[in-house]
């Protein structure tokens, strides 16, 4: 397996995978998915050979915070160490574009997977889409132990 980690302009590939996990496998109500929110982000997509297995969603926000969004791998390609790629991808360009925060919406059973790459939970748990969630955050440019974790 040949992985690598590439920013696509094409919204054809993040949508599919998100289709694929999100409301396919997960059941998330497709108005749910499409919050208006993919045009002007960047969209990382993570690659085996020339298949796309996962994606992630990276938005600028206000105050120098970036916002992590959309994170999914294909069930055929979790516990490979992609979605943690994806993410360490995700917070690079945000220390390269000089924000200070990032901050994501974690579904509560991969509040630990977050927690391993240096984010903490804040706030209670909600509900989105019908999945309990957590807020999570870290300070940029991050620790060194979780940059490299």
């Amino acid at each position: 397996m040949t992985t690598r980690i590439a920013e696509t302009d094409d919204l054809r590939i993040p949508h599919a995978l998100r289709v694929a996990v999100f409301i396919e496998e997960q059941g998330i109500p497709d108005p749910d998915e499409w919050d208006g929110r993919d045009e002007g982000a960047v969209h990382l997509v993570a690659w085996d050979d020339e298949l796309p297995v996962g994606t992630v969603r990276l938005i600028t926000g206000v105050n120098g915070t970036g916002h992590i969004t959309r994170v999914c791998v294909l069930n055929s390609h979790r516990g490979t160490g992609l979605g943690a790629a994806l993410i360490r991808e995700g917070l690079t360009r945000f220390e390269a574009a000089g924000l200070t925060r990032a901050e994501l919406s974690a579904q509560s059973y991969a509040q630990n997977f977050y927690a391993q790459l240096g984010f903490e939970a804040y706030g209670p748990e909600y509900d989105d889409a019908g999945i309990p969630h957590v807020s999570m955050a870290q300070p940029l440019p991050r620790p060194a132990d979780a940059a490299a974790g």
